[in-house]
C-alpha cells in the first residue's frame, strides 16, 4: 500500500481559501475531525486552509478528507514545523 506523500501536492496560486482553519498544537486524529465539521459547515466547492504543525497530520488528514470525497489541493510545508492543506468540499 502507497503512503500518502505530503510533499508532492502544492497548492494552485490562483485558488484562494473561503476558510483558514488553525489546528496548531492539535494531533491526529482530532486535526482529521475538526477538519471534517469545519467543511461540514461550508458549501460545496469551497475551499477550506487547514494549517498543522505535524507531520503525521499532514499525512493522515489530506488522505482521510479525501477518502471523504473531498478534493486535496495541495498539502505544503511552510516553514519549519508548519503545513497548509487546501481542500474544496465536495
Amino acid at each position: 500500500m502507497s503512503r500518502w506523500n505530503p510533499l508532492v501536492i502544492q497548492a494552485p496560486t490562483d485558488v484562494s481559501a473561503d476558510e483558514t482553519f488553525d489546528l496548531k498544537g492539535e494531533i491526529c486524529p482530532y486535526t482529521f475531525v475538526k477538519s471534517k465539521l469545519m467543511l461540514e459547515m461550508m458549501e460545496s466547492g469551497q475551499v477550506l486552509q487547514v494549517i498543522v504543525d505535524n507531520d503525521e497530520s499532514a499525512t493522515n488528514v489530506p488522505k482521510s478528507l479525501t477518502n471523504e470525497g473531498n478534493t486535496v489541493l495541495g498539502c505544503e510545508k511552510v516553514n519549519e514545523t508548519d503545513w497548509m492543506i487546501t481542500v474544496r468540499k465536495k
